[in-house]
């Protein structure tokens, strides 16, 4: 087989993992379930992964590199020389759709769940996509302040106050991710998380 040819395989294999899991939850989902949702032989899974439970920590790795993903491409688009309230609603607003993709609350989900089972998920998910998120953030709000367009501040700390206005108002008007939060509804969340922001650290 190709280099190719087993990368294809795997991404398969992690793609349906992740789907199998977060449908089923660990204990339920049977790997026969995920080769046969993969389109591989289920030997061939064990061959690329070894064992169910190296398999479900690599997909919720695949699952957390594709948030961060997703996420970083949002953050990228905060540039100094744009207007600094609408440039944040903007990314403000796309972050809570990326948050409140079904794949995403899909992903949260299954860790609560997981989470005593499995402890140290949660340094994955923070390691590989959570803090990155926050760093990445955290230099765009450097590099605003540097600007002049945000006064001083300590720029990890403001960026986890910005998550945290948008995921605390989030999560509860989703009642946790069980309801689907209409748009203008995330629109208006973006706008009152901005406005909050500004007051605190505008220039």
């Amino acid at each position: 087989m190709t280099v190719r040819g087993r990368i294809d395989k795997r991404a398969a294999i992690l793609a349906a993992a992740a789907e199998v899991f977060t449908r089923e939850g660990y204990g339920q989902a049977g790997v026969d379930v995920i080769a046969a949702e993969a389109g591989v032989a289920k030997p061939t899974v064990y061959n690329h992964f070894g064992d169910k439970e190296t398999l479900f920590r690599e997909a919720i790795a695949a699952e957390a590199d594709r948030v961060l993903a997703e996420h970083l491409a949002v953050v990228d688009q905060l540039r100094d020389g744009d207007d600094l309230r609408a440039a944040l609603e903007n990314v403000a607003h796309h972050m809570l759709v990326c948050h409140c993709e079904e794949r995403s609350v899909a992903l949260r989900r299954l860790l609560n769940a997981e989470l005593g089972r499995f402890p140290d998920l949660i340094d994955i998910v923070r390691g590989r996509a959570a803090d990155r998120v926050t760093d990445a953030l955290a230099d765009r709000l450097a590099r605003l302040a540097l600007a002049g367009r945000l006064r001083r501040l300590d720029p990890t700390q403001a960026a986890e106050q910005f998550l945290a206005l948008l995921t605390g108002p989030i999560e509860a008007r989703s009642r946790l991710g069980t309801r689907r939060v209409a748009d203008d509804e995330l629109w208006a969340v973006a706008r009152a998380a901005v406005d909050t922001f500004l007051r605190a650290f505008a220039a």
